[in-house]
């Protein structure tokens, strides 16, 4: 009789499908889909293919260098690099970016750190992992562009 809108559950976003142990350090750029949980360390850059599901996870024991382009992530270790987020963003106590920050949903914890540029995307429609990032000469500007479609 009486319909009620209920909010639709989101899928759990704590799936782990990948481990990187804490004692393993990889060079090498990383795709994956699904859930990637980082406790080593890792030289290079790492993307999520497929839907906008996935989610990375470093802990506080983790390092990356280099860039990130991912729908989700949860960061409570050390990056060296921009991150991209096309989702939703947990920085927690022990994170520590250098680096610009493209978001669209930032959830922060007192004691996280940002050493960059934090970029909220305004627009729905722009696809934060397709952005591009170069920096001038003069080291006070950025720019961005978007990829070109392969």
């Amino acid at each position: 009789m009486f319909k009620k809108n209920k909010a639709k559950k989101k899928k759990s976003t704590s799936r782990i499908d990948t481990l990187i142990g804490r004692h393993t350090h990889i060079k090498g750029d990383i795709s994956f889909s699904g859930g990637l949980r980082v406790d080593g360390s890792i030289e290079g850059n790492i993307n999520a293919t497929g839907d906008d599901t996935a989610v990375l996870t470093l802990s506080d024991h983790g390092s990356i260098d280099g860039e990130i382009r991912v729908p989700n992530v949860i960061i409570n270790g050390q990056v060296n690099g921009n991150v991209f987020v096309s989702n939703h963003v947990e920085l927690a106590p022990k994170a520590r970016i250098n680096g610009n920050l493209y978001y669209r949903l930032l959830e922060m914890a007192m004691g996280s750190e940002v050493n960059g540029q934090l970029i909220r995307a305004q627009e729905e429609d722009t696809d934060i992992l397709q952005l591009e990032h170069e920096v001038f000469e003069d080291g006070a500007q950025f720019h961005l562009e978007q990829k070109a479609e392969s």
